[in-house]
């Protein structure tokens, strides 16, 4: 059986219980009845040391009768609750408030002896076995002329200290039972503010481990423990949506081999079966030609994406002039833009411009960009590529006056596969993955990539670079 988070806490709290209990039973009636003994002793104590410098100083200088002492001394002894005496060192009572006053009966204390106390004033025992039980005894020296004439000593039965520590003891006992009770709230606390919203989060992961990912729960909550709910929310909700790209990655993955291996089929079966005339051959030859570079593109296209996505991807950067690989790449488009009557227009910052980067990633970066603009450009437009400068980083910006790209589609241009409605009819062969080559690399060297586009007026697709201070050291040599 699975121990609970829950189980524990009560099991822990209870152990809790049980030496709070056990300390209270057994250190705590020590700790009571040494204090209580230790105030009676002081009381009495300074009582039987102001009665040795008054009264019982009294006696031995005559200041003051035997009968007066008596009197004084009864009073006291009421009001302390306990028996006073005054003994000679010998031994002999002079005076007794347990007894009436009787000079002519002597009463002597077998062993008398003061120094019992020790290095204390009072001691606990029978009285050199005057009393029954236990008495509390304090010892006040009476001196005259620098010598010890007697003692008074005060002794209080042990019962009453008993008592009050009996007394005190339950107040304690009581006192825990609140608190142990009061202490359930800090146990309701715990079940409402961290183990419900464990449970609920315990299930929810227990789901996704499952792979219901669409599993929903909510803990409402502004602490930490709400946090990792939340954190465990969003990341399930992430998961769902890889797995929705995945499916839709794979979707598109086998609706772009279908359509060329489909075709590359058909037009084989139909040569070989005849179908096809033999005079006809060379031109779906070209066509067969056509769709397996088509597949082959896609198929790099994939390769390239799946290196620029991996962590282990891997940046040869270098210092190189951006300006010369922008005239060189639209170089290589002179014949497409020929055909379709476009202009490319260059607006670049300086002659020389050097940036660090991967050269022949940002290479195809532009290319991508460019071949994109040349596509969904109209027949005598023209494309501009511009590069400024701002605070060490170098902008490049390609823009045409194409097809324009909707509203609602600029949040996805980036995802793989992805195409709108507007650019399919212009984009029969694209494979949908070059803008997410060109996220991927721009990504992976820590730079921004921005579009902007309206419909029917064009589109703007704008990146940044680290500029590089390659070119200021050789203007300076």
């Amino acid at each position: 059986m699975r121990k609970t988070l829950y189980l524990k806490f009560i099991l822990a709290y209870f152990i809790f219980g049980i030496f709070a209990f056990i300390t209270v039973t057994t250190v705590v009636p020590g700790m009571i009845r040494s204090h209580l003994l230790q105030n009676k002793a002081d009381t009495l104590y300074t009582e039987a040391s102001l009665i040795a410098n008054t009264y019982a100083s009294g006696l031995y200088t005559s200041d003051t009768s035997l009968e007066t002492v008596k009197t004084q001394l009864d009073s006291l002894s009421v009001y302390l609750n306990s028996y006073i005496s005054i003994i000679n060192p010998s031994g002999r009572v002079v005076l007794d408030t347990n007894s009436p006053l009787n000079v002519d009966n002597v009463v002597i204390i077998e062993g008398f002896d003061p120094s019992i106390t020790g290095n204390s004033y009072y001691c606990i025992d029978n009285f050199f076995n005057t009393y029954d039980s236990d008495v509390l005894s304090v010892f006040a020296p009476i001196t005259n002329s620098y010598k010890v004439q007697g003692y008074v000593v005060i002794n209080s039965d042990m019962k009453d200290v008993e008592e009050s520590c009996l007394k005190l003891l339950n107040t304690s006992y009581f006192s825990l039972i609140i608190i142990f009770l009061l202490s359930l709230i800090i146990l309701i606390f715990f079940t409402d503010i961290v183990y419900l919203p464990l449970r609920k989060i315990t299930k929810a992961t227990e789901q996704y481990a499952s792979g219901n990912m669409k599993y929903e729960f909510s803990v409402e909550s502004d602490d930490e423990i709400g946090y990792l709910a939340a954190c465990l929310n969003y990341l399930a909700g992430e998961i769902a949506k890889t797995e929705e790209n995945e499916k839709k990655f794979i979707a598109n993955v086998s609706h772009d081999f279908r359509s060329p291996l489909t075709s590359i089929k058909g037009y084989l079966e139909a040569m070989l079966d005849g179908t096809i005339p033999a005079e006809m051959h060379d031109k779906y030859i070209n066509i067969v030609l056509n769709e397996t570079e088509r597949l082959t593109k896609l198929t790099n296209s994939l390769l390239s994406l799946n290196n620029l996505g991996s962590r282990e991807m891997f940046l040869e950067k270098t210092d190189f002039d951006i300006n010369e690989t922008i005239r060189n790449t639209v170089s290589s488009f002179e014949g497409t833009c020929r055909k379709k009557n476009i202009s490319v227009e260059l607006i670049l910052t300086d002659d020389i411009m050097y940036v660090n980067a991967d050269f022949s990633k940002i290479q195809q970066v532009l290319y991508n960009l460019l071949d994109n603009a040349i596509k969904f450009s109209n027949t005598q437009s023209t494309i501009t590529i511009e590069t400024s400068l701002k605070n060490n980083k170098l902008f490049v910006s390609v823009k045409d006056t194409g097809i324009g790209i909707p509203k609602e589609d600029i949040g996805m241009i980036f995802d793989r596969f992805y195409k709108s409605d507007l650019s399919r009819g212009k984009d029969k062969k694209g494979t949908g993955l070059g803008l997410s080559i060109v996220k991927e690399i721009i990504k992976a060297h820590n730079e921004n990539i921005n579009v902007v586009s309206t419909p029917g007026e064009g589109t703007e697709f704008t990146f940044t670079l680290t500029q590089s201070v390659k070119k200021e050291d050789e203007e300076v040599i």
